[in-house]
């Protein structure tokens, strides 16, 4: 089973320093790439926070990492703290223009409730921040718990669609197979007819004929071409079922050019409408199947 790249967790815990809440966003990306935003004095902890991101399991993708504080009362002992000070700076400017404009009206605590910086949380301070040993390794686990499991539940519905467009190449891939030989028949009843038509009905040299033919067969011949692109396909149907514990995006990235590389060849070999068709159909679908991979962890 693969893995999206695609997936949202959070977690949260209670810590001697107040709620600590993890938000991690998981995007498509080649490599392993974060963006972390901590609260002020938590700067130190960035290195390990990360580190135990890819220590539980993420391994490609962009992460933008947040992580929140909330004090709530650890700080001052108050639920809803009030800034005293910013609130007798807005009753005197609001009493001031009151005055200077002889506006009716008293200034009530409905005007100053107004202002909502005046009930405001404390700033903690950032060198009481220290945490337990492992907190945050605990926190990144249950947040990328979630993040995985988001990854694996949109990474079988990838794997349905690839699966279908697989099964798609095979059959194209079965009905070029059957085509390819009946052209050497067609080419050579062709040329028979067309060196009889310019000899005036003179009898065609058949030895002559024949080493033409396998000339164009030697030209023509697909086999090597089919063989590798169901060597690729049985590959890639293999990584689909494997452990999604390793990443499996390059893997299949590879297989996806190799079988694009295969498309090709039997395109410019095809020297036939059907078997041409098909090609096209092949590169189609391993297009579609190219974009689908990229979302693959």
């Amino acid at each position: 089973m693969i893995r999206s790249m695609t997936g949202y967790g959070e977690a949260e815990v209670e810590t001697s320093v107040g709620r600590l809440r993890l938000e991690v966003k998981s995007v498509n990306h080649r490599f392993f790439n974060t963006s972390v935003r901590t609260p002020p004095g938590f700067d130190r902890y960035e290195q390990g926070l990360v580190a135990a991101l890819k220590e539980h399991g993420l391994s490609r993708g962009h992460l933008n990492v947040s992580l929140s504080l909330d004090p709530g009362t650890t700080a001052e002992g108050s639920a809803a703290p009030v800034d005293l000070e910013r609130a007798r700076a807005y009753k005197n400017a609001l009493e001031a223009v009151q005055a200077e404009f002889a506006l009716p009206g008293v200034v009530d605590l409905g005007m100053i409730a107004r202002f909502s910086d005046v009930f405001r949380k404390p700033e903690p301070d950032p060198a009481a921040l220290e945490l337990e040993e492992g907190t945050l390794r605990d926190l990144a686990g249950q947040a990328v718990e979630r993040v995985i499991r988001m990854r694996r539940d949109e990474g079988g519905r990838l794997q349905r669609d690839m699966v279908r467009g697989l099964d798609a190449m095979s059959s194209e891939l079965d009905a070029v197979a059957d085509r390819a030989p009946g052209r050497l028949e067609s080419e050579r009843d062709r040329l028979r007819t067309a060196v009889a038509e310019l000899t005036d009905q003179v009898e065609v040299d058949e030895d002559r004929l024949a080493r033409e033919i396998a000339y164009l067969a030697e030209k023509w011949d697909i086999n090597e071409e089919l063989v590798r692109f169901r060597a690729h396909i049985e590959a890639f149907r293999e990584t689909l079922d494997g452990d999604d514990a390793e990443p499996a995006g390059k893997r299949l990235g590879f297989l996806v050019q190799e079988m694009h590389r295969e498309a090709n060849t039997i395109g410019s070999k095809s020297n036939d409408a059907a078997i041409a068709q098909s090609a096209v159909a092949l590169k189609e679908e391993v297009e579609r199947l190219r974009e689908q991979v990229e979302n693959v962890e």
